[in-house]
Formats: C-alpha cells, sequence, structure tokens
C-alpha cells in the first residue's frame, strides 16, 4: 500500500517547481525590459503552439468505433463549449484569480497571469498520465518531467504577468493531486491509458486548447479556453458513445 506521499509526490515536486520558476521571474521581471518581456511572452506563445498542435496529433489515433477521433473532438467540443458558456466557466475562473489577486496584493495582469498558467499546467497527457503512474506505481518520473518544464515556462510567463502565475499551484495541486489519489480507481476503467481511445481522445482536446492558449499568449485572439473545459470530460463519454453505436 502506497503512502499519501509516494502517490502525490511528483506533485509536490511540481508545485515546488512553479513557485521556484515564479520567484525566478519575479527577480528577473525588474531587470528586462519591455521590449525583452515582450519578446520572451512570444516565445512562449510560440512553443506553446508546437505543443497544443503535437497533441492534437493524436487525434488521428482515437478513434472510436467507425467515428474519426477529429469529429469525436469536434463533438465534445461544440457540447463542451455550449455549457461552458451556460455555466459561465471563464468567468467563474476570472473570479478566483480576482479573489487571488486581491488576498495577495497582485498587479494589473495577474487574473490573466493566473488563468492561463493554470489552464497550461494542467491540460495535457503528462498531468494525466504521470497523475496515473504517481498514484498507482509511486512513479513520479514522468511528472518530474513535467514539472520541469513547468518551471521554466512559469518564468518566462511570471515575467509578463507577475505573481498570478504562482498561484495556478493550487487548481495544479488539486487536479495532478486528485487524479494521483483516484489512480486506482481509474485503473479498473482505463487499463492502458497510454493506447485507450478516450485519453487519446482527451490528449487531442486538450491539444487544441492549448493550441487557443497560444494564440491568446501572442495576442492574435481572444479565445475563452475555460469555456470549453467540459470538453475534456465529455471526451470518454464520445469515445463511448461511438464505440457502442457505431462499432
Amino acid at each position: 500500500m502506497l503512502s499519501f506521499w509516494a502517490k502525490t509526490s511528483g506533485t509536490w515536486i511540481n508545485v515546488a517547481l512553479v513557485l521556484v520558476g515564479t520567484g525566478c521571474g519575479l527577480v528577473l521581471r525588474d531587470r528586462l525590459s519591455p521590449r525583452l518581456q515582450a519578446i520572451i511572452t512570444q516565445a512562449v506563445g510560440l512553443t506553446t503552439i508546437f505543443i497544443g498542435i503535437s497533441m492534437a496529433a493524436t487525434l488521428s489515433k482515437a478513434q472510436a468505433g467507425q467515428v474519426d477521433g477529429v469529429i469525436l473532438a469536434l463533438l465534445a467540443l461544440v457540447i463542451g463549449g455550449l455549457l461552458g458558456e451556460w455555466w459561465q466557466l471563464e468567468k467563474q475562473l476570472i473570479l478566483v484569480g480576482d479573489w487571488l489577486k486581491t488576498r495577495f496584493k497582485g498587479g494589473n495582469r495577474f487574473t490573466e497571469g493566473f488563468v492561463a498558467a493554470s489552464l497550461l499546467f494542467c491540460i495535457g497527457p503528462m498531468a494525466i498520465l504521470g497523475s496515473l503512474n504517481n498514484g498507482l506505481l509511486g512513479d513520479s518520473t514522468v511528472l518530474v518531467v513535467k514539472s520541469t518544464m513547468d518551471g521554466l515556462v512559469s518564468i518566462a510567463l511570471t515575467g509578463t504577468y507577475g505573481l498570478g502565475v504562482g498561484c495556478s499551484v493550487i487548481p495544479l495541486w488539486l487536479y495532478q493531486g486528485g487524479l494521483s489519489l483516484l489512480a486506482n480507481s481509474l485503473a479498473a476503467v482505463i487499463p492502458d491509458p497510454a493506447t485507450a481511445p478516450s485519453i487519446l481522445l482527451v490528449s487531442g482536446i486538450g491539444g487544441i486548447m492549448i493550441l487557443g492558449l497560444g494564440l491568446n499568449l501572442l495576442n492574435v485572439q481572444k479565445i475563452q479556453i475555460a469555456s470549453f473545459l467540459p470538453a475534456l470530460a465529455l471526451g470518454p463519454l464520445v469515445s463511448w458513445l461511438a464505440q457502442k453505436l457505431l462499432p
């Protein structure tokens, strides 16, 4: 029987490295000119777009029954986006960010940084697979790799958005820690997360959302990413329905 620490060690490391990255970003922030900060933000935005495209490519392997993964992702995103707008998820996340901004006396872009970092650090296959590995086997390798990447990205994001990036560790811990603690239950439903169509579909949907986040970082188009969060939960459902109805 694994201990609480063994199951969640990767998440704690992730939290620590994001906080360290945020601290480094705050120190460097005042030493960089606005032009240099803009270049760093653009670099993060372009890299985020690349990560999103790479993740979205998994949709080609996410076919369920006779339905292509891209079609399933589109259905999940449309329905999930409508639900997210109905539930006003973007507004709710902004309210949480504003509350934290008041508590921590954050700057003008605190909430924007909290929302962007929370979505970027929580959406993706490494968060899912890493948390399941950590919770089932006590193996934090995947999450340690993710933690290192998140720590480096948080330096750049903090240079642009400030302290709000560091507060993203709250939803990060709740999400990854929750998955790790529920890993035994999830393993009974998902025998092989690395190849399961439902997980590939969730990764692909997450990739499309991260692509949208990259566009936001580059100020190309304001996309309400949080409104699409229900699509991540709908992914396994539409995959299951496609397998049952169109085998």
